[in-house]
């Protein structure tokens, strides 16, 4: 399939938009984002630029220098969940609405790469080591890569016993070597593809799971949330183990790893960030009673970034987050 530019076009980013509203308690430090905004996915570059996406706006956020900005990006957001940062700094991110790809610089030139289908329901995107982006395309039932402008679909729902549609991919991720993971949420399984394409499927011991995001450490351990079990989950050297988090109905919404090799996930209803590390799963108490806590990610110095639905971009500092 070939590429299909739907945008090239240089927008003048957006001086400071918020002004207001930083918040520091006890390692946190959170930003205020304007009255209508809610960030949802957030991914870190590796100069320490934050950028996050917004639900229902036509603009990005970036986190620069302690200072939040808008990037327009030319349409609307549903569900912007796939979001990932480049070897060169470019955000890549999940356009449902407009059924494309698209790539964002920092200097406000925007490219986007068309689906080609008329509906596109997409889940999370995972960028390799070699550069190539994988995102989860649910409404085709695949596990989808863009490599120089060309799309290839692994279609996974011939590999399980569910229905197709059961078998609709939603979180992603890609190990050092090119391994790529998905979760298969209602099928309850686990999805592999190798580096030559080949295709396994495993089954989550507990049943109705609820399968969520999903990320892998440095050893190559892959890490997944049970949504529904309110379970953390560890697939390793071909054996799963499942970690009860704490606080009964956490809301599990978002997983990262740290270079440290914690697992760090957000509790929405908790309104708590969680370290899991070993067995052991630590849980931080967010400085708002009524925090949302919904995207995570951790950069290369060890603090915990997370955006908060109720309009909020967070950062806990890794002298308190890192793991003794």
């Amino acid at each position: 399939m070939g590429l299909a530019i739907a945008a090239g076009v240089v927008f003048v980013m957006a001086a400071v938009l918020w002004r207001g509203g930083i918040n520091s308690s006890s390692g946190f430090e959170e930003f205020r984002l304007g009255p209508a905004d809610i960030p949802v996915g957030i991914a870190v570059s590796s100069d320490g630029t934050v950028w996050f996406t917004l639900e229902a706006s036509d603009s990005l956020g970036l986190l620069r220098n302690g200072q939040i900005q808008k990037l327009p990006k030319g349409a609307d957001s549903v569900e912007p969940l796939g979001l990932a940062v480049d070897a060169g700094g470019r955000a890549w991110y999940t356009e449902a609405p407009k059924a494309r790809i698209s790539r964002a610089s920092i200097d406000g030139t925007i490219a986007s790469f068309s689906l080609s289908t008329p509906v596109a329901r997409l889940g999370r995107l995972a960028i390799a080591p070699d550069g190539d982006i994988w995102f989860a395309e649910s409404s085709l039932v695949s596990v989808t890569r863009l490599k120089d402008g060309r799309l290839t679909r692994h279609i996974v729902g011939s590999i399980t016993a569910a229905t197709p549609m059961d078998s609709a991919p939603f979180g992603v991720t890609v190990a050092r070597e090119g391994t790529v993971w998905a979760t298969l949420q209602n099928a309850n399984k686990l999805l592999r593809i190798s580096p030559n394409g080949e295709k396994t499927a495993f089954d989550v011991p507990t049943r109705v799971s609820g399968l969520g995001d999903i990320a892998v450490d440095a050893s190559g351990a892959v890490w997944f949330l049970e949504i529904a079990a309110n379970k953390v989950g560890r697939f390793a050297g071909g054996r799963f183990e499942e970690f009860t988090v704490p606080t009964p109905t956490a809301g599990l919404t978002a997983l990262a790893v740290a270079p440290d090799g914690a697992a760090w996930f957000t509790e929405l209803r908790g309104h708590k960030l969680g370290r899991l590390h070993g067995a052991t799963i630590t849980e931080f108490v967010l400085p708002r009673s009524d925090a949302r806590p919904f995207g995570i990610t951790v950069d290369a110095g060890n603090n915990v970034w997370y955006t908060d639905l109720s309009g909020w971009v967070g950062r806990l500092d890794a002298a308190r987050a890192r793991v003794r």
